[in-house]
């Protein structure tokens, strides 16, 4: 097995070029210490004085003093982001979404992560059962903040059952950690509701515990369990019907009211779904804090809503594109998952007010590959949308959301290109980025 960590690439005229390091080297060691990941190393680089070992392609090993300034970069990129392996989950969740996935998917997707490295770099959320109590003072020492956690519940009996792991309770005490004062550490948390197990009087607990985390924990969004049609052999759950979810918003606003008082925000947020479940108008702006849940689908519709109106509203006074809205003349259509649908074909309507000549076609995607129960839209795949698409009239131009593509690639879930699309529909597909003006120069071409 290779030592160290392999160098991708040198930054031109950094320290590490000055010192002949270069692409496909590797680290093994500063000032005497191995490297354990990219945590050690940005703390370790610090320092005005360090000795690097440096082992070549021939196995050469270079020992390099460096003088520099504190905090100065030595333009070192390493192959693997982290520095280290990936910390999957040992878990066996009831709720969990990548157990309801279909066999024969890529081999990523199945890959559960569980790692609090992750949770500080890109917002995952963690269980604490992966983590040891070294894991806890490498985040209190190195000040990694914030630390996103699935609580799911604060009833140690019933957090073992929910993830299936007898250590699962007792992970609860590291919160006490991180929580303690003067630790300076942020957390935002989660609750996966699942129907007959965490909700009404163990989501009630849940929130009170919770409550005693402030101001550490910062906010705790609440989502209700995705269910696939891929079930078979997994714990039986029900999906939350109109007056269940009711009864979660009722629940999380005595609890908003309780945090206002005292901190001047609302603390435990409802995600979306909720209140399209509820059939209930979604909440304005000033509820959301900042929108510090957004990814956890809390306020992304508001957020959409009134971006929408405020692109809507200047274009309508100053034109866009360098013309009045009132002269384009457009034909495209627009694809979204059941649940944002209806606000979808809102926003249309009031463009389409703006500029009668444009035309635009809204369709809902069922979501057949998944399952019906799944309703959003970045769950949307390939297949779908070219099955239940072939034969409509589309426009000129077919308008996929972004969040329903794989980060950074032209491949939805399923594998499906945007070429496969536009080679199955016989139309040109546009990419809609994320905000409400995005759609609206989407739609006009812009």
């Amino acid at each position: 097995m290779n030592k160290g960590h392999l160098i991708k690439k040198v930054e031109k005229g950094s320290i590490a070029e000055e010192m002949e390091i270069s692409a496909g080297d590797r680290l093994l060691e500063i000032n005497g210490e191995v490297v354990e990941d990219i945590f050690d190393y940005q703390y370790m680089v610090q320092e005005e004085e360090l000795t690097l070992l440096i082992q070549k392609p021939n196995g050469e090993e270079w020992e390099l003093d460096i003088e520099k300034y504190f905090d100065e970069d030595l333009g070192i990129e390493f192959d693997n982001g982290l520095m280290d392996e990936y910390r999957s989950c040992s878990n066996k969740c009831i709720f969990c979404f990548i157990d309801q996935m279909p066999p024969g998917m890529r081999e990523t997707l199945y890959f559960k992560d569980d790692d609090a490295r992750l949770s500080f770099l890109q917002g995952n959320y963690v269980t604490l059962t992966n983590m040891s109590d070294k894991d806890i003072d490498r985040i209190l020492k190195y000040h990694l903040s914030p630390i996103n956690i699935s609580f799911q519940t604060t009833n140690p009996e019933l957090r073992c059952k929910m993830l299936n792991n007898r250590f699962a309770g007792e992970a609860l005490k590291k919160v006490d950690k991180l929580c303690a004062e003067g630790s300076g550490i942020e957390i935002n948390g989660q609750i996966v509701l699942c129907k007959g197990v965490n909700d009404r009087e163990e989501l009630h607990r849940s929130l009170s515990d919770l409550f005693n985390y402030r101001p550490n924990l910062k906010s705790v969004s609440v989502v209700p369990v995705g269910l696939s049609k891929y079930r078979d052999g997994l714990y039986p759950l029900e999906p939350f019907e109109k007056e269940d979810a009711r009864e979660v918003i009722k629940e999380i606003e005595y609890w908003q009211e309780k945090s206002f008082e005292k901190y001047h925000d609302h603390f435990v947020h409802a995600s979306d779904e909720w209140y399209m479940i509820a059939e209930l108008p979604i909440p304005t702006a000033d509820y959301y804090d900042d929108y510090g849940q957004l990814e956890n689908g809390v306020g992304m519709v508001r957020l959409l809503l009134d971006e929408f109106d405020e692109a809507l509203s200047s274009a309508v006074d100053n034109g866009i594109g360098g013309k009045e809205l009132s002269s384009y003349k457009v034909s495209v259509s627009t694809v979204s998952g059941r649940l944002i649908y209806p606000f979808i074909c809102d926003m249309v309507d009031k463009l389409k007010e703006a500029a009668p000549d444009i035309d635009v076609h809204c369709y809902e995607i069922r979501n057949d590959f998944f399952g019906e129960r799944i309703t959003v839209t970045g769950l949307l795949t390939g297949q779908d949308i070219i099955a239940q698409l072939k034969g409509k009239e589309l426009g000129d131009t077919l308008l996929l959301p972004q969040n329903v593509l794989r980060a950074g690639e032209d491949y939805l879930l399923d594998d499906v290109h945007i070429s496969d699309i536009e080679r199955e529909l016989g139309v040109k597909v546009r990419i809609i980025k994320n905000g409400g003006d995005e759609f609206i120069n989407s739609i006009l071409g812009l």
